[in-house]
C-alpha cells in the first residue's frame, strides 16, 4: 500500500446542500420541473428540435449536479481531494494564489487576487450545515496558501 493511501488527513468534511436545505431543495426541484416542461413546449412542440431541448437540459440541469450529490473533502499536508459520487479530484495547494470566504464556503482561487473567472478556474469548498469545519479550514488555508483575500 502507497503512502498517499496511508496518509492521515488534517480536516475531512462532507456537504450535501439538497439534503440540508429541504425547503429550498422543494423549490428548486419545482422550478427545474416547470423549466424542463416550458423547454419541452418550445424545444419539442414548438421548433420539433430535440437537440435543442437536450443542450437546454444540460445547461440547465448540469450546473446544479454538485447540489443534489454529496461531496466529500479532505485537506492533507500537501494536497486538497474532493470526491464527488464518481469523480475524485485533486489539488496541490500551490496550484491557488489566494482564497475567500463566503458564507457557503470557501472559493480556492488560481489567482493571486479574486477574479471573476475563479468559479471556472478555481475551486469551491462548500461548508456543511452546520459550518463546524470552517474556523479550522480557514487556518489551514491559511498556513498552506498564505493569501486571505477577505483580510487584504
Amino acid at each position: 500500500m502507497s503512502n498517499k493511501n496511508q496518509e492521515k488527513p488534517l480536516l475531512a468534511w462532507e456537504s450535501f446542500p439538497m439534503q440540508d436545505n429541504p425547503t429550498r431543495t422543494y423549490w428548486l426541484i419545482i422550478y427545474l420541473v416547470a423549466a424542463l416542461a416550458i423547454l419541452w413546449y418550445i424545444t419539442i412542440v414548438f421548433w420539433d428540435a430535440a437537440f435543442f431541448y437536450v443542450l437546454g437540459f444540460i445547461f440547465l440541469v448540469f450546473p446544479l449536479l454538485p447540489y443534489f450529490i454529496k461531496t466529500k473533502y479532505k485537506l492533507y499536508d500537501k494536497r486538497i481531494e474532493i470526491r464527488y459520487l464518481f469523480i475524485k479530484v485533486e489539488k496541490n495547494y500551490s496550484d491557488f494564489g489566494c482564497f475567500y470566504a463566503d458564507k457557503k464556503g470557501v472559493m480556492l482561487s488560481t489567482f493571486t487576487m479574486p477574479r471573476w473567472l475563479d468559479s471556472y478556474r478555481g475551486q469551491s469548498l462548500r461548508f456543511s450545515k452546520d459550518q463546524k469545519e470552517k474556523d479550522q479550514l480557514i487556518q489551514i488555508l491559511e498556513d498552506k496558501i498564505g493569501k486571505n483575500a477577505d483580510k487584504s
